[in-house]
């Protein structure tokens, strides 16, 4: 059993550092995603890591919510950097995750309370929020729970509660886990791209780019925590679906048009839930496509934040 478990765990850390890469470090002055430090806040008596970078003219921040098996150091630094520019961003390692001590929810809506504990612990009464794949799915539930809390959303690579394929994510996940176990690869080279060549070249470039950060690294994800995350995932594609027609905030959807792990289909179906939102699909990408066109995605996130 205990070989079997350490096996499990240096398999699930392929979601942090593969391997030690010679990657070349951006010598940069000002403060980027790369070597913005870490804070840390009290949250009912836990507290939870974060990074904040960006200045938010009007006061309210965007809460970046992460995906299954992600800590700080998952979060794609050419978003992050490049929302920055004009919003601050504020990405978290949630209850039990990366540094964050405590036990991970087996939940998405355990997991949402938690998450509106740390934006009220930070101080905020109005936020926007941008989540991915399982962040995506805190997000629902954050509005849900707090409408009065959100101001705008971006929610990419997901799908609604009960949506298609999504009760499916945990094989699919452990299948390409294993796969990046035997071929020396990071999962999310599998997870998240297409396996053509221009997928092939968008991954190792993702997964370079969250390699840049060599200094004040964040924790890797536990086993039990990714566990959890799994079982909250499951639950969450098994359960009915939820009445979205009562978001009334500004919300961009976005989404690759052959995501393996959130099926393409749940994006859609989610625009057509939710009156007051935008669709984008990327062509010939993955569950990672705003990864693949960090850049076209980039600029769509910045105008519909500043309409």
């Amino acid at each position: 059993m205990h070989k079997y478990l350490t096996s499990i765990a240096l398999i699930i850390g392929f979601f942090g550092t593969l391997i030690a890469q010679n990657i070349p470090v951006i010598k940069n002055d000002s403060m980027t995603f790369q070597n913005v430090k870490t804070e840390s806040v009290n949250v009912d008596g836990t507290l939870f890591y974060y990074r904040k970078l960006g200045t938010s003219t009007d006061g309210i921040p965007i809460i970046f919510l992460n995906h299954l098996g992600a800590t700080l150091d998952n979060c794609d630094p050419r978003i992050m950097d490049g929302i920055a520019t004009k919003y601050q961003i504020i990405p978290f390692d949630n209850r039990g995750i990366g540094a964050t001590k405590g036990t991970t929810p087996k939940t998405i809506a355990e997991m949402a309370k938690d998450a509106v504990s740390f934006i009220k612990a930070l101080g905020y009464e109005k936020v926007d929020l941008m989540g991915f794949s399982m962040g995506a799915f805190v997000a629902q539930e954050i509005v849900l729970q707090q409408p009065q809390l959100v101001r705008k959303m971006i929610m990419t690579g997901t799908g609604p509660a009960g949506g298609i394929g999504i009760d499916k994510i945990k094989p699919i996940t452990y299948k390409d886990m294993l796969k990046g176990y035997l071929t020396f690869r990071d999962p999310k080279f599998y997870l998240f791209f297409n396996q053509n060549p221009n997928g092939k070249v968008a991954a190792k470039a993702f997964l370079n780019r969250i390699k840049e950060r060599t200094e004040n690294r964040d924790k890797k994800i536990r086993l039990g925590s990714f566990g959890n995350q799994l079982t909250a995932i499951k639950a969450w594609g098994e359960q009915k679906p939820q009445d979205l027609s009562v978001i009334k905030q500004p919300v961009l959807i976005a989404n690759g048009d052959n995501d393996k792990m959130v099926p393409s289909s749940n994006t859609y179906d989610l625009a057509k839930r939710i009156s007051n939102s935008e669709l984008i699909v990327y062509k010939d990408a993955g569950h990672g496509g705003i990864f693949q066109y960090y850049e076209e995605f980039v600029k769509s996130a910045l105008t519909f934040l500043n309409k």
